[in-house]
């Protein structure tokens, strides 16, 4: 394990970092939580109940000391459906239970695994989820309601265009702040002093469109509207539905169980990829991936008990988290402090913020998980990589969430079957003499055998043969044992065989080399 550089710095130092990037962090986590409650299909303090226990509770016991736990954008779409289909009752036990779940994951020491899933699925998958949020959160900023699917979401935007500036249903005022919002977020994080960089683009975008929907007062939707009655903390905790016994026994059905399985796996995947991201923004200590798990999975049964928002690590609060100048969790822990104090002191506020203003928040965070700058990166790994991105994200946007990972991960399987059993073998025959190469290509393994016995069995007889293993990146036992009783059969024909083992046995340990050369 790696010592964090900070350890050598005053205790008083360590705890005003902290202490800072606490703050930071509490800045960027209030919008998000309430804009990621709002498209879940929940009431707005449930991702602040969540964030509260991100920070305390998880805060305090996780495996990855700097990265932050709260409402994910990434759970966004799946809650949202989760919501819609079972009911909120059923919805807490769904993730209460994902959090066993996970803490099962991490006993078992399953972490590890979470982090072998393709880099083209999980971008893909956060792709997917982006191209979602923008076409259900693009109306929620019109002051409009989003309609029953991804699809239907993004084919209606030029009608909800139309509408609001035509003033047949949308509201043009909501779209204004919406839209100032999400300039001011372009425009700080592009163009920000150096020394106010700190200051989260989302703070700016939504403190500004506050200020001037209430200084004109633009008849648009408020927080408080979201709400059956008064915005008091009495109020917020009548949101609270604790699940009972009948409740547990009705939802015990197929349906709630694909729901709780893919619940748990897409937050753990989302959660360990931060950890991992975060430990390469750092010096510090390292990952524990099991006990993140663990962690994890306490932090989202007691959301579910509760009927908050499910969490993960999420990269945003904690890359925020780190180039605050954070040393120890004691930051993270600090920021579920502030979010406390805020929904027991500050839900007043709620009344002066604009629905429109969290929603285009959540737009720009859509637009930053689709963006494709990745596609790139994917193409340089070779053109299966980009296909599996691009299918992913299709079947997302066109089925669900849960299709699209299952086709990006069986076609993840397929990719890996195809690598390990493809193996190419072409004879170059040298113009003018009796010499062919034999060049192998790819995984030569008992699979490959048919197509290995096809070209060999075509060869003419007398020939002087040499087969080559440059471009080889596999060969099993049974393939060795093919060639080399091929070799010994087509030198009886008056024919030479040259076979270059030199060259593949330094891949190989000692008893496949051993077998090799046998």
């Amino acid at each position: 394990m790696t010592t964090q550089t900070s350890t050598a710095t005053a205790p008083s130092s360590s705890f005003s970092k902290d202490f800072f990037a606490s703050i930071v962090v509490f800045l960027v986590a209030v919008p998000l939580c309430l804009g990621i409650a709002i498209a879940s299909g929940l009431p707005p303090t449930a991702g602040i109940i969540t964030g509260i226990i991100g920070g305390i509770i998880v805060g305090s016991i996780s495996g990855s000391p700097l990265t932050v736990s709260g409402p994910a954008a990434g759970l966004v779409v799946i809650v949202a459906d989760i919501v819609a289909e079972f009911g909120i009752a059923v919805y807490g036990i769904i993730v209460l239970l994902a959090g066993g779940v996970q803490i099962l994951a991490g006993v078992f020491k399953l972490g590890v695994w979470f982090r072998a899933i393709s880099p083209a699925v999980i971008h893909g998958m956060l792709g997917g989820i982006g191209i979602l949020i923008i076409g259900s959160q693009f109306h929620i900023m019109l002051d409009r309601d989003p309609l029953s699917s991804g699809i239907k979401n993004l084919l209606d935007i030029p009608n909800g265009l139309l509408e609001t500036f035509e003033s047949h249903g949308g509201n043009i005022y909501a779209a204004s702040i919406g839209l100032l919002t999400i300039i001011s977020i372009v425009l700080w994080t592009r163009f920000a002093p150096a020394r106010f960089k700190l200051i989260p683009g989302a703070l700016i975008g939504v403190v500004l469109s506050v200020i001037v929907a209430n200084v004109f007062g633009f008849d648009i939707k408020y927080l408080t509207d979201l709400f059956d009655g008064p915005t008091d903390l009495q109020n917020i905790l009548g949101t609270i539905i604790i699940p009972h016994m009948g409740t547990v026994e009705a939802s015990m059905t197929a349906g709630v169980l694909v729901a709780v399985i893919s619940l748990a796996f897409i937050a753990s995947a989302e959660s360990l990829l931060s950890c991992a991201a975060v430990d390469q923004m750092h010096q510090g200590q390292r990952t524990k991936y099991d006990r993140e798990l663990m962690a994890q999975g306490i932090g989202n049964a007691i959301c579910g008990f509760l009927s908050a928002l499910p969490m993960t690590g999420v990269i945003v609060r904690s890359s925020a988290n780190v180039e605050a100048g954070a040393t120890s969790r004691a930051s993270t822990i600090m920021h579920g402090t502030w979010l406390l104090l805020f929904i027991s002191i500050f839900l007043f506020t709620l009344e002066y913020i604009p629905v429109a203003t969290l929603a285009g928040v959540l737009v720009y965070t859509g637009y930053k998980l689709a963006y494709p700058k990745v596609a790139k990166e994917l193409l340089a790994y070779g053109k299966p990589e980009l296909a599996i991105y691009i299918i992913t994200i299709i079947t997302i946007v066109s089925f669900n969430l849960l299709a699209g990972v299952i086709t990006g991960l069986a076609l993840s399987i397929a990719k890996l079957l195809y690598v390990f059993s493809h193996v190419s073998i072409k004879a170059e025959h040298i113009p003018n003499s009796q010499q062919t190469i034999l060049h192998l290509k790819g995984s030569a393994t008992l699979l490959g055998i048919p197509k290995l016995v096809s070209v060999l069995d075509k060869l003419d007889v007398g020939r002087d043969i040499s087969v080559q293993f440059d471009d080889l990146e596999y060969i099993d036992h049974a393939c060795i044992e093919l060639i080399n009783g091929w070799q010994k059969q087509y030198q009886l024909t008056g024919g030479k065989v040259t076979i270059e083992w030199d060259s593949l046995i330094s891949k190989y340990h000692t008893k496949e080399a051993a077998a090799i050369n046998g």
